[in-house]
C-alpha cells in the first residue's frame, strides 16, 4: 500500500512571509518561482510526494533557495540565511563568487564543447596545472592524474582500484568512523559498513577515546595496535593493497587525526610497501587551515581523493597518485562524465584564488578564533561536551551530561539535543548540519570567504540557539513553570 508523506515541518520562524532573519522584508515571493502554486510550502510538499525516501538534507532543513550570494541563501519565502553547510563544504568560495561566475561566463560565451569525454582542451589542462600547483612538492613531482566520474564516492573507487591492480592485493585498511562515500567499494570502507569486507583500525580520539586514555597516549596505543595487526603473523590480516584514511573525520564527527599519528601511519605503510591513500574530499582546499590538510602533519600519501570544493562548486573529482602506481590498462577506469569544462573552470578559478589570497591560512585564523569563543561558550552550558576542528571545519558535540553512568568516561551523545539545537539555529536564519557517531554533533562549515563580521553573527545565533533549545530540553520544577506559562515563546534575536 503506497504511504503518502506529508511536508516536513517549517519551523514558526521560516513561516513568516517576506521576512529576513532580522525582520526587514526580503525579495520576491514564493509565487514567483513557483509556478504549481502553493507557495513554497507547496513546493516542499510536492518533493516529499515525489521524491526518493533517501533524500537527506531536504528533511532537516525545509527551505526552498530560490538566490545565494557568499554565505547567504535567499529562500522562496523571501528570507535570508546564513548557510554555514556549504554544500557539505564543496562552497570553499561561497555561493555564486564572482571569480566562479565569470569562469564559467568565458567558457560558455567562448562557443568551446562542454562535453568531452576524456579528451585534452585547454580548460582542463589550465586545471591541471593549478591543481599541481597547489600539490605538496613530493607528489606533484611525479604525479598522475585521474579524472573520474563527478563524484568524491568514484574517486574512492577508482584510488581503491588502482591500489589493488599496483599492488596485486586485495585487502584494505580502513578507521573507525570513517566515511567514503556512497557507492559499494566506498561503503565497505567506512565506518557503519554492515558488510564488513576490510580491516577496521582504531581512528585516534581526544574526547571518547578508544582505549579510554586520550591525548597523544591515545594516539600512540592507535598506532600500536595497527603496527601489531600487521606484524603479527597470527593476526588474520594479510599485507593489504592500501590504507585509506581522512586527515580530519567529518562525517565522523569532526575528528582531527593528530599530526604525530599521521607520520606514524606514513611511515609504517612505507617501511611495508602499503600504499596511503588520503581521502581529501571534504579537507581540501584550504578548509583546514592548510590547502591539503595533509600538509599539517608534513605528510606525503601515495594517492590522493580530491572532490568537492575542487570543482569550484560544480561536480568534479580526481585521485592524484604517484606515476609508479600508474599500472592501469586504458579504460581501466572509464566514465563518460570525466571532461566537466564548466567545473574545471570553476575549480582553476576558485584554486587559484585561495592559493593566491592565502584564504587557507585566513582559515586557520578565524578557525581558531571560533573555536575560542565556543569553547568559551561550553563553559555555561554543560551539554556542550567537547569543541574540536581544524581551520573552518568544526563540530560541537551535545551529550546529556544526568545521564552519565559511574564508569562513564563522558557524557553519553544527545542527538535529540543536537536536531533540537538544528532547528533553533534554523528558525534563527542559521543553517548548520548533523554528524558523528549518532548525530550529536553540530558541524560548521562555513565558506573561507567568511568575514570576522559574518562570523560574529554565525556565533551569536549558534549560542542563542543552543540556549533556547537546552531550555526546551532541561526540565523545570513546577513552581519554575508556573512563572514562564505566560510568556511568550522567544523569537529570532537577529
Amino acid at each position: 500500500m503506497a504511504v503518502t508523506e506529508s511536508a516536513p515541518a517549517v519551523p514558526p520562524a521560516a513561516r513568516t512571509q517576506g521576512r529576513t532573519p532580522d525582520g526587514t522584508t526580503g525579495g520576491p515571493g514564493a509565487d514567483t518561482h513557483d509556478p504549481g502554486g502553493g507557495g513554497y510550502e507547496g513546493i516542499l510538499r510536492r518533493q516529499s510526494q515525489r521524491e526518493s525516501a533517501a533524500r537527506t538534507y531536504a528533511r532537516s532543513l525545509p527551505i526552498v533557495p530560490v538566490r545565494a550570494r557568499g554565505l547567504t541563501i535567499e529562500g522562496a519565502d523571501g528570507r535570508r540565511y546564513l548557510d554555514c553547510l556549504s554544500g557539505a563544504g564543496t562552497l570553499a568560495l561561497g555561493h555564486n563568487h564572482p571569480v566562479v561566475l565569470e569562469a564559467v561566463k568565458k567558457v560558455l560565451d567562448s562557443g568551446a564543447p562542454l562535453h568531452v569525454l576524456d579528451l585534452a582542451t585547454p580548460v582542463k589542462d589550465a586545471f591541471t596545472s593549478e591543481l599541481f600547483a597547489t600539490l605538496p612538492g613530493d607528489l606533484a613531482d611525479h604525479a598522475r592524474i585521474q579524472f573520474c566520474g563527478p563524484a568524491g564516492t568514484d574517486a574512492v573507487e577508482a584510488a581503491l582500484k588502482l591500489v589493488r591492480t599496483a599492488t596485486g592485493r586485495s585487502g584494505l585498511l580502513a578507521f573507525t568512523g570513517a566515511y567514503h562515500g556512497m557507492t559499494s567499494g566506498a561503503l565497505a570502507a567506512s565506518g557503519g559498513a554492515t558488510d564488513v569486507r576490510v580491516t577496521r583500525l582504531p581512528y585516534p580520539q581526544q574526547y571518547r577515546c578508544p582505549f579510554g586514555v586520550g591525548g597523544a597516549r591515545g594516539a600512540q596505543l592507535a598506532a600500536r595496535w595497527t603496527e601489531n595487526l600487521l606484524d603479527d603473523p597470527k593476526s588474520g590480516v594479510t599485507t593489504p593493497a592500501g590504507m585509506i584514511v581522512e586527515v580530519v573525520q567529518g562525517e565522523g564527527g569532526v575528528i582531527p587525526a593528530p599530526d604525530e599519528w599521521m607520520r606514524r601511519m606514513r611511515r609504517l605503510t612505507a617501511d611495508r610497501s602499503i600504499p596511503l591513500v588520503v581521502d581529501e574530499v571534504q579537507t581540501g582546499v584550504g578548509r583546514t587551515g592548510a590547502f591539503w590538510a595533509v600538509e599539517h602533519s608534513g605528510v606525503v600519501p601515495d594517492v590522493m581523493v580530491l572532490s568537492k570544493a575542487i570543482g569550484g562548486s560544480l561536480p568534479l573529482a580526481v585521485i592524484v597518485y604517484r606515476s609508479e602506481l600508474d599500472a592501469w590498462e586504458p579504460g581501466a577506469h572509464a566514465g563518460t562524465f570525466r571532461g566537466n569544462q564548466l567545473a574545471m573552470a570553476a575549480g582553476t578559478a576558485t584554486l587559484a584564488y585561495v592559493r593566491e589570497n592565502k584564504l587557507a591560512e585566513r582559515a586557520g585564523v578565524l578557525g581558531d578564533r571560533i573555536l575560542g569563543r565556543l569553547r568559551g561558550l561550553a563553559d555555561g552550558h554543560p551539554c556542550v561536551g567537547d569543541v574540536r576542528g581544524r581551520g573552518l571545519m568544526i563540530g560541537v558535540e551535545l551529550v546529556d551530561p544526568d545521564a552519565a553512568g559511574p564508569d562513564d568516561l563522558v557524557p553519553p551523545a544527545a542527538p535529540a539535543l543536537a536536531l533540537a539545537v538544528q532547528q533553533e539555529c534554523l528558525a534563527r536564519g542559521l543553517i548548520v548540519e548533523l554528524g558523528g557517531r549518532h548525530s550529536a554533533v553540530v558541524r560548521l562549515l562555513p565558506p573561507l570567504t567568511l568575514t570576522d563580521e559574518q562570523a560574529t553573527a554565525v556565533l551569536d545565533r549558534f549560542a542563542d540557539a543552543l540556549a533556547a533549545a537546552e531550555r526546551a530540553h532541561t526540565p523545570q520544577p513546577p513552581a519554575a513553570r508556573r512563572a514562564t506559562d505566560h510568556r511568550t515563546a522567544p523569537g529570532p534575536s537577529h
